[in-house]
């Protein structure tokens, strides 16, 4: 069974930190790329960083370019560290997996997690 899980979200304050994780089974991580993205309420989910399943080449919002570093861990996690948080990066974060590759488009990706709320207050 594929599964994506998200963890690490929060409630944190304008200027502070998280460290998102995603954590893959079920299907050859190694081969896919691993996105993330968000969704603020009202909102349509928008792409936030992406990393290659071929050279770990890595991707970002011009949003989040110098705060965001997206990272593989360990074998089949990802993880997102968000600094400098503000508050229009509120949303729920999800990861994906896409075997084409990076892009921040939805249709790209395979597999989704069901997400994790980070809020950040002002």
């Amino acid at each position: 069974e594929v599964q994506l899980v998200e963890s690490g979200g929060g409630l944190v304050q304008a200027g502070g930190s998280l460290r998102l994780s995603c954590a893959a089974s079920g299907f050859p991580f190694d081969d896919y790329a691993i996105g993330w993205f968000r969704q603020a309420p009202g909102k349509e989910r928008e792409g936030v960083s992406c990393i290659s399943n071929t050279d770990d080449m890595t991707f970002y919002a011009d949003s989040v370019e110098g705060r965001f570093t997206i990272s593989r861990d360990n074998a089949n996690t990802v993880s997102l560290k968000m600094n400098s948080l503000k508050p229009e990066d509120t949303g729920v974060y999800y990861c994906a997996a896409g075997r084409v590759g990076c892009s921040f488009a939805l249709y790209f990706y395979d597999y989704w997690g069901q997400g994790t709320q980070a809020t950040v207050s002002s």
